[in-house]
Protein backbone atom coordinates (compact mmCIF):
# COMPACT_ATOMS: atom_id res chain seq x y z
CA UNK A 1 0.00 0.00 0.00
CA UNK A 2 2.72 2.62 1.39
CA UNK A 3 5.87 1.76 -1.63
CA UNK A 4 3.56 2.12 -4.04
CA UNK A 5 4.91 5.65 -4.71
CA UNK A 6 8.46 4.65 -4.87
CA UNK A 7 10.88 6.78 -6.35
CA UNK A 8 14.39 5.88 -7.03
CA UNK A 9 17.52 7.51 -5.48
CA UNK A 10 15.75 10.12 -3.89
CA UNK A 11 17.14 9.84 0.29
CA UNK A 12 20.12 8.51 2.23
CA UNK A 13 17.00 5.74 3.38
CA UNK A 14 17.51 4.50 -0.08
CA UNK A 15 21.16 3.32 1.14
CA UNK A 16 19.71 2.90 4.96
CA UNK A 17 17.67 0.02 3.70
CA UNK A 18 20.70 -2.09 1.85
CA UNK A 19 21.72 -2.44 5.23
CA UNK A 20 18.11 -4.15 6.28
CA UNK A 21 18.20 -7.86 5.84
CA UNK A 22 15.05 -9.53 7.24
CA UNK A 23 15.14 -12.84 8.10
CA UNK A 24 12.05 -15.04 7.16
CA UNK A 25 11.21 -18.51 8.75
CA UNK A 26 9.19 -19.98 5.70
CA UNK A 27 7.46 -23.35 4.71
CA UNK A 28 10.32 -25.36 2.93
CA UNK A 29 7.45 -26.39 0.48
CA UNK A 30 7.44 -23.04 -1.02
CA UNK A 31 9.95 -23.47 -3.63
CA UNK A 32 12.87 -24.99 -1.50
CA UNK A 33 12.25 -28.64 -1.37
CA UNK A 34 9.69 -31.29 -2.60
CA UNK A 35 8.32 -31.88 0.62
CA UNK A 36 4.83 -31.61 0.80
CA UNK A 37 2.68 -34.72 1.48
CA UNK A 38 1.99 -35.36 -2.46
CA UNK A 39 6.11 -35.27 -2.93
CA UNK A 40 5.61 -31.90 -4.76
CA UNK A 41 6.52 -28.50 -4.27
CA UNK A 42 4.97 -24.86 -4.52
CA UNK A 43 6.81 -21.99 -7.19
CA UNK A 44 5.67 -19.25 -5.49
CA UNK A 45 6.86 -15.91 -7.44
CA UNK A 46 6.93 -13.74 -4.14
CA UNK A 47 9.21 -16.36 -2.40
CA UNK A 48 11.33 -16.24 -5.39
CA UNK A 49 11.02 -12.42 -5.47
CA UNK A 50 12.41 -12.02 -2.25
CA UNK A 51 15.21 -14.27 -2.41
CA UNK A 52 17.78 -11.31 -3.16
CA UNK A 53 16.37 -9.23 0.03
CA UNK A 54 15.93 -11.54 2.70
CA UNK A 55 17.71 -14.34 4.29
CA UNK A 56 15.13 -17.62 4.59
CA UNK A 57 15.14 -20.33 7.40
CA UNK A 58 13.00 -23.39 6.27
CA UNK A 59 11.47 -26.21 8.21
CA UNK A 60 8.61 -28.71 7.32
CA UNK A 61 7.12 -30.06 10.84
CA UNK A 62 5.32 -32.38 8.80
CA UNK A 63 9.16 -34.42 8.07
CA UNK A 64 10.83 -33.21 10.91
CA UNK A 65 8.36 -35.30 13.15
CA UNK A 66 8.70 -38.44 10.99
CA UNK A 67 6.34 -38.33 8.28
CA UNK A 68 7.51 -39.72 5.57
CA UNK A 69 7.36 -37.88 2.11
CA UNK A 70 4.90 -39.08 0.08
CA UNK A 71 2.81 -39.16 2.93
CA UNK A 72 -0.71 -40.09 3.93
CA UNK A 73 -2.27 -36.21 5.16
CA UNK A 74 -3.19 -35.22 8.24
CA UNK A 75 -5.83 -32.99 9.91
CA UNK A 76 -6.71 -31.18 12.54
CA UNK A 77 -9.85 -32.59 14.69
CA UNK A 78 -11.43 -31.49 17.46
CA UNK A 79 -11.60 -33.88 20.36
CA UNK A 80 -12.78 -32.96 23.78
CA UNK A 81 -12.72 -29.43 22.68
CA UNK A 82 -9.11 -29.79 22.22
CA UNK A 83 -7.33 -29.53 18.14
CA UNK A 84 -5.37 -33.17 17.75
CA UNK A 85 -3.51 -33.79 14.67
CA UNK A 86 -4.75 -37.01 13.34
CA UNK A 87 -3.65 -39.22 9.93
CA UNK A 88 -6.90 -40.26 8.55
CA UNK A 89 -5.70 -43.08 6.41
CA UNK A 90 -3.56 -45.02 9.05
CA UNK A 91 -5.32 -43.39 12.48
CA UNK A 92 -2.31 -42.35 13.89
CA UNK A 93 -2.42 -39.56 15.79
CA UNK A 94 0.78 -37.53 15.87
CA UNK A 95 -0.04 -34.25 18.47
CA UNK A 96 2.18 -35.25 21.17
CA UNK A 97 5.28 -35.56 18.34
CA UNK A 98 3.82 -31.74 17.14
CA UNK A 99 4.32 -30.46 20.53
CA UNK A 100 7.67 -31.57 20.82
CA UNK A 101 8.95 -30.37 17.76
CA UNK A 102 7.25 -26.90 18.13
CA UNK A 103 9.24 -26.35 21.96
CA UNK A 104 12.54 -27.52 20.77
CA UNK A 105 12.38 -26.24 17.56
CA UNK A 106 11.24 -22.45 18.53
CA UNK A 107 12.88 -22.52 21.40
CA UNK A 108 16.18 -22.67 19.41
CA UNK A 109 15.29 -19.76 16.80
CA UNK A 110 17.16 -17.55 17.51
CA UNK A 111 17.06 -14.23 15.51
CA UNK A 112 13.48 -14.29 13.06
CA UNK A 113 11.98 -11.35 12.02
CA UNK A 114 8.87 -12.78 10.02
CA UNK A 115 7.13 -16.04 9.08
CA UNK A 116 5.87 -16.86 5.77
CA UNK A 117 3.80 -20.08 5.73
CA UNK A 118 2.00 -22.28 3.71
CA UNK A 119 -1.56 -21.79 3.26
CA UNK A 120 -4.56 -24.10 4.40
CA UNK A 121 -1.74 -26.36 5.76
CA UNK A 122 -2.95 -28.07 9.05
CA UNK A 123 0.43 -27.83 10.43
CA UNK A 124 2.03 -24.72 8.93
CA UNK A 125 -1.29 -22.70 7.89
CA UNK A 126 -1.77 -19.09 9.72
CA UNK A 127 -4.98 -18.26 8.36
CA UNK A 128 -8.65 -20.25 6.86
CA UNK A 129 -7.34 -23.47 8.24
CA UNK A 130 -9.97 -26.39 8.67
CA UNK A 131 -10.18 -27.74 12.10
CA UNK A 132 -12.95 -30.78 11.70
CA UNK A 133 -15.77 -31.51 14.27
CA UNK A 134 -15.03 -35.21 13.87
CA UNK A 135 -12.94 -37.95 12.46
CA UNK A 136 -16.28 -38.98 10.58
CA UNK A 137 -15.76 -38.28 6.73
CA UNK A 138 -18.22 -35.16 5.70
CA UNK A 139 -17.82 -33.72 9.44
CA UNK A 140 -18.47 -30.21 9.64
CA UNK A 141 -15.49 -27.97 10.16
CA UNK A 142 -14.24 -24.53 11.45
CA UNK A 143 -11.38 -22.16 10.37
CA UNK A 144 -8.49 -21.34 12.14
CA UNK A 145 -4.34 -21.99 12.23
CA UNK A 146 -2.26 -24.71 11.77
CA UNK A 147 -1.14 -26.12 14.96
CA UNK A 148 2.71 -24.95 14.06
CA UNK A 149 1.58 -21.75 13.19
CA UNK A 150 -0.47 -21.24 16.47
CA UNK A 151 2.55 -21.80 18.45
CA UNK A 152 4.25 -19.14 16.14
CA UNK A 153 2.06 -17.00 16.95
CA UNK A 154 1.48 -17.15 20.63
CA UNK A 155 5.54 -17.11 20.98
CA UNK A 156 6.15 -14.29 19.09
CA UNK A 157 3.33 -12.16 19.27
CA UNK A 158 3.43 -8.99 16.83
CA UNK A 159 5.70 -10.54 14.44
CA UNK A 160 4.96 -10.65 10.76
CA UNK A 161 2.96 -13.53 9.60
CA UNK A 162 1.19 -14.33 6.60
CA UNK A 163 0.99 -17.53 3.49
CA UNK A 164 2.21 -17.10 0.12
CA UNK A 165 -1.77 -17.45 -0.54
CA UNK A 166 -2.90 -14.19 0.57
CA UNK A 167 0.37 -12.53 -0.35
CA UNK A 168 -1.08 -12.30 -3.76
CA UNK A 169 -3.45 -9.87 -2.55
CA UNK A 170 -1.87 -6.30 -2.76
CA UNK A 171 -2.52 -4.32 0.22
CA UNK A 172 -1.86 -7.51 2.34
CA UNK A 173 1.45 -8.21 0.62
CA UNK A 174 2.38 -3.95 0.98
CA UNK A 175 1.75 -4.44 4.93
CA UNK A 176 3.87 -7.63 4.95
CA UNK A 177 6.52 -6.05 3.58
CA UNK A 178 6.16 -2.67 5.24
CA UNK A 179 6.03 -4.23 8.59
CA UNK A 180 8.43 -6.78 8.48
CA UNK A 181 11.12 -3.80 7.10
CA UNK A 182 10.58 -1.95 10.01
CA UNK A 183 10.62 -4.30 12.38
CA UNK A 184 13.69 -5.78 11.35
CA UNK A 185 15.59 -2.02 11.34
CA UNK A 186 14.26 -2.01 15.27
CA UNK A 187 16.08 -5.20 15.63
CA UNK A 188 19.28 -4.00 14.10
CA UNK A 189 18.65 -1.01 16.42
CA UNK A 190 18.04 -3.28 19.46
CA UNK A 191 21.81 -4.38 18.65
CA UNK A 192 23.42 -1.30 18.25
CA UNK A 193 22.22 -0.31 21.97
CA UNK A 194 22.08 3.31 21.64
CA UNK A 195 19.73 5.58 22.48
CA UNK A 196 20.90 8.12 19.34
CA UNK A 197 19.85 4.69 17.37
CA UNK A 198 16.36 4.39 18.19
CA UNK A 199 15.68 8.50 18.22
CA UNK A 200 16.56 8.50 14.99
CA UNK A 201 14.72 5.33 14.14
CA UNK A 202 12.05 7.05 15.84
CA UNK A 203 12.17 10.15 13.75
CA UNK A 204 12.77 8.80 10.45
CA UNK A 205 9.16 6.37 11.59
CA UNK A 206 7.08 9.19 12.48
CA UNK A 207 5.37 9.57 8.91
CA UNK A 208 4.91 5.75 9.07
CA UNK A 209 3.50 5.39 12.90
CA UNK A 210 1.60 8.27 11.99
CA UNK A 211 -0.50 6.41 9.04
CA UNK A 212 -0.70 3.25 11.03
CA UNK A 213 -1.10 4.21 14.26
CA UNK A 214 -1.77 7.84 15.41
CA UNK A 215 -1.95 7.16 19.43
CA UNK A 216 0.67 4.45 19.21
CA UNK A 217 3.21 6.89 18.02
CA UNK A 218 2.76 9.67 20.46
CA UNK A 219 2.65 7.53 23.13
CA UNK A 220 5.99 6.53 22.04
CA UNK A 221 7.17 9.71 21.45
CA UNK A 222 6.30 10.39 24.95
CA UNK A 223 8.53 7.38 26.28
CA UNK A 224 11.43 8.69 24.71
CA UNK A 225 10.86 12.09 26.46
CA UNK A 226 10.71 10.55 29.80
CA UNK A 227 13.62 7.94 28.76
CA UNK A 228 16.36 9.73 31.48
CA UNK A 229 13.14 7.89 34.31
CA UNK A 230 14.50 4.30 33.13
CA UNK A 231 17.25 1.86 31.63
CA UNK A 232 17.66 1.94 27.88
CA UNK A 233 17.10 -1.54 28.63
CA UNK A 234 13.69 -1.40 29.60
CA UNK A 235 12.79 1.74 27.38
CA UNK A 236 13.52 -0.10 24.51
CA UNK A 237 11.49 -3.27 25.30
CA UNK A 238 8.39 -1.08 26.28
CA UNK A 239 8.91 1.15 22.88
CA UNK A 240 9.21 -2.47 21.04
CA UNK A 241 5.76 -3.76 22.70
CA UNK A 242 4.03 -0.11 21.30
CA UNK A 243 5.69 -0.68 18.00
CA UNK A 244 4.53 -4.36 17.28
CA UNK A 245 1.01 -3.00 18.15
CA UNK A 246 0.76 -0.08 16.32
CA UNK A 247 2.21 -2.30 12.86
CA UNK A 248 -0.58 -4.98 13.58
CA UNK A 249 -2.97 -4.19 10.92
CA UNK A 250 -2.55 -2.15 7.61
CA UNK A 251 -3.07 1.59 7.83
CA UNK A 252 -6.57 3.18 7.02
CA UNK A 253 -6.91 5.10 3.99
CA UNK A 254 -8.21 8.12 6.58
CA UNK A 255 -5.43 7.79 8.59
CA UNK A 256 -2.75 7.44 5.30
CA UNK A 257 -5.15 11.06 3.93
CA UNK A 258 -4.00 12.77 7.13
CA UNK A 259 -0.21 11.61 7.13
CA UNK A 260 -0.60 13.34 3.43
CA UNK A 261 -1.64 16.64 4.56
CA UNK A 262 0.67 16.74 7.63
CA UNK A 263 3.37 15.89 5.39
CA UNK A 264 2.21 19.00 3.04
CA UNK A 265 2.31 21.24 5.74
CA UNK A 266 6.28 20.86 5.55
CA UNK A 267 6.16 22.26 1.60
CA UNK A 268 3.22 24.41 1.55
CA UNK A 269 4.35 27.71 2.67
CA UNK A 270 7.07 27.53 -0.30
CA UNK A 271 4.46 26.75 -3.10
CA UNK A 272 2.13 28.61 -5.21
CA UNK A 273 -1.65 29.24 -4.58
CA UNK A 274 -2.30 27.17 -7.65
CA UNK A 275 0.27 23.98 -6.43
CA UNK A 276 -1.77 24.16 -3.34
CA UNK A 277 -5.26 23.57 -4.61
CA UNK A 278 -3.91 21.25 -6.64
CA UNK A 279 -2.82 18.95 -4.56
CA UNK A 280 -5.64 19.32 -2.14
CA UNK A 281 -7.91 18.50 -5.07
CA UNK A 282 -5.69 15.19 -5.77
CA UNK A 283 -6.17 13.98 -1.90
CA UNK A 284 -9.97 14.72 -2.85
CA UNK A 285 -9.58 12.65 -6.01
CA UNK A 286 -7.37 9.82 -3.72
CA UNK A 287 -10.18 9.68 -1.35
CA UNK A 288 -12.47 8.82 -3.94
CA UNK A 289 -10.65 6.33 -5.11
CA UNK A 290 -10.21 8.07 -8.88
CA UNK A 291 -6.21 8.55 -8.25
CA UNK A 292 -3.50 6.01 -6.83
CA UNK A 293 -1.70 6.94 -3.77
CA UNK A 294 1.26 7.44 -6.04
CA UNK A 295 0.44 10.47 -7.54
CA UNK A 296 0.29 11.91 -3.85
CA UNK A 297 3.36 10.73 -3.35
CA UNK A 298 5.22 11.60 -6.25
CA UNK A 299 4.18 15.35 -5.76
CA UNK A 300 5.55 15.18 -2.25
CA UNK A 301 8.54 14.14 -3.05
CA UNK A 302 9.51 16.56 -6.00
CA UNK A 303 8.67 19.04 -3.81
CA UNK A 304 11.08 17.97 -1.21
CA UNK A 305 13.67 17.44 -3.16
CA UNK A 306 13.68 20.59 -4.83
CA UNK A 307 13.25 22.53 -1.53
CA UNK A 308 15.77 20.08 0.05
CA UNK A 309 13.40 19.32 2.59
CA UNK A 310 15.76 16.42 3.95
CA UNK A 311 12.86 15.68 7.57
CA UNK A 312 10.71 14.16 4.31
CA UNK A 313 12.98 12.78 1.89
CA UNK A 314 14.10 10.63 4.89
CA UNK A 315 11.11 9.42 6.38
CA UNK A 316 10.47 5.55 6.01
CA UNK A 317 6.73 6.38 5.13
CA UNK A 318 7.87 7.28 1.26
CA UNK A 319 10.93 4.04 1.17
CA UNK A 320 9.24 1.47 3.58
CA UNK A 321 11.26 -1.84 2.22
CA UNK A 322 13.34 -2.16 -0.96
CA UNK A 323 12.37 -0.63 -4.52
CA UNK A 324 12.61 -3.87 -6.13
CA UNK A 325 10.01 -5.46 -3.96
CA UNK A 326 8.22 -2.94 -5.14
CA UNK A 327 5.06 -4.40 -7.30
CA UNK A 328 1.53 -2.60 -7.77
CA UNK A 329 0.25 -6.41 -9.81
CA UNK A 330 -2.68 -8.05 -8.05
CA UNK A 331 -4.02 -10.96 -9.06
CA UNK A 332 -6.96 -10.35 -7.30
CA UNK A 333 -7.23 -14.05 -5.64
CA UNK A 334 -5.30 -13.09 -2.28
CA UNK A 335 -7.23 -14.82 0.49
CA UNK A 336 -8.54 -12.34 2.90
CA UNK A 337 -9.32 -13.03 6.69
Amino acid sequence: MLSSYLLPSTSEEDTHLDTIRPVILSSRCLGFASCRYNGQTITDDFVEKLKPYVDFITICPEVEIGLGIPRDPIRLVLQGNEPRLLQPATGQDVTEAMQRFCQTFLDQLDVVDGFLLKHRSPSCGPHAVRTYHSKNLGAGFEKGMGYFAHEIACRFPGFPMEEEGRLKDYTIREHFLTSLFALTDFRKVKEARSMKDLIDFHSRSKLLLLAYHQSKMREMGRLLASHRKESLEDLTREYEVLLRQALVKPPRQGSVINTFQHAFGGVSDHLSDKERIFFLNKIEEYRDERIPMSILGALLQSWALRLEKHYLLNQRFFFPYPEGLCSVRDSGKGLRK
